[in-house]
């Protein structure tokens, strides 16, 4: 059963010259299920991919058992792009900052729920206007600054949404390429989008982690590599479409997980624990 609440003015405005109200919150309630399915990917049978990935990966059979309800999102692609331009070299609680920092300056005000004002993310054409990169540096972008205004005119330019929907229909590596030619957006990034975006669940970023997954795992001859060259980057991401098909990210998303020290358990009883000698008092 899917369970929700919603804060804020979410009411699409042709719902609002509806009359009656039982109507409309029946409308309401539809529309906002439908958008939670679409957004978990819910029309996915998960467990009907997990037993076929199981079946051609121990790997994945083994971490599947903790994290059996993984689900690849499907994120709107201009939040998700610029979201990601904000993450380039930096961590997840500044990489926050920014984000929010977006939406406050150039995204329109939803609600204020318990006392805090949340704010939508901004359209693609308020970020495009020249002035906001140096805007963006004064409020502590950095270097990303140019990268988000440059790249946000460039969709402006290419017709925006009409755009994100055309990447949609091509061939996944051709919308990765695509991707590239927008400022500051690298191969990672282009699959990240892909993936969570643009329905091209083939797609798999590779960064350091992954390429440990992989040299470890699957790919030996790859141990030992200081840096991920352009081949290397491909090996990696045509081994894993190969033994999951195309639904390779979502499968590998899985064994991401699994990796992850912080979500890792230690099969270590309380007997087997090392005990802290007392101090003597």
């Amino acid at each position: 059963m899917l369970q929700y609440k919603i804060v804020g003015s979410l009411l699409l405005k042709d719902m609002t010259h509806n009359k009656n109200k039982i109507d409309v919150k029946i409308t309401k309630n539809y529309i906002f299920e439908e958008l939670l399915k679409k957004y978990f990917r819910l029309d996915f049978n998960l467990s009907e991919y997990y037993t076929k990935w199981s079946e051609k990966d121990e790997l994945f059979k083994e971490a599947c058992k903790q994290f059996y309800g993984i689900r690849m999102l499907a994120q709107e692609p201009v939040e998700n792009l610029f979201s990601f331009i904000c993450s380039q070299n930096n961590h997840i609680s500044r990489i926050s900052s920014l984000v929010e920092k977006l939406c406050k300056h150039y995204g329109e005000e939803i609600c204020e729920f318990d006392g805090v004002a949340y704010y939508s993310f901004p359209d693609v054409e308020n970020l495009s206007d020249p002035k906001v990169e140096s805007e963006l540096r004064q409020l502590g972008f950095g270097y990303r600054a140019k990268f988000i205004q440059k790249s946000a005119a460039q969709i402006v330019e290419w017709e925006g949404q009409k755009w994100f929907a055309s990447l949609q229909d091509m061939k996944y590596k051709e919308a990765r390429l695509e991707l590239m030619k927008l400022c500051g957006i690298g191969p990672k990034v282009a699959d990240c989008i892909c993936l969570m975006s643009l329905n091209h669940l083939e797609a798999l970023p590779v960064d350091t982690h992954v390429y440990q997954i992989a040299a470890q795992n699957y790919l030996p001859h790859l141990r030992g590599k200081k840096n991920v060259t352009d081949k290397m980057y491909n090996e990696i991401g045509d081994h894993f479409r190969n033994l999951y098909g195309d639904l390779a990210g979502w499968a590998h998303t899985v064994l991401f997980c699994a990796d992850l020290k912080k979500f890792q358990q230690p099969n270590i009883s309380d007997d087997d624990k090392p005990k802290r000698k007392r101090k003597k008092l």
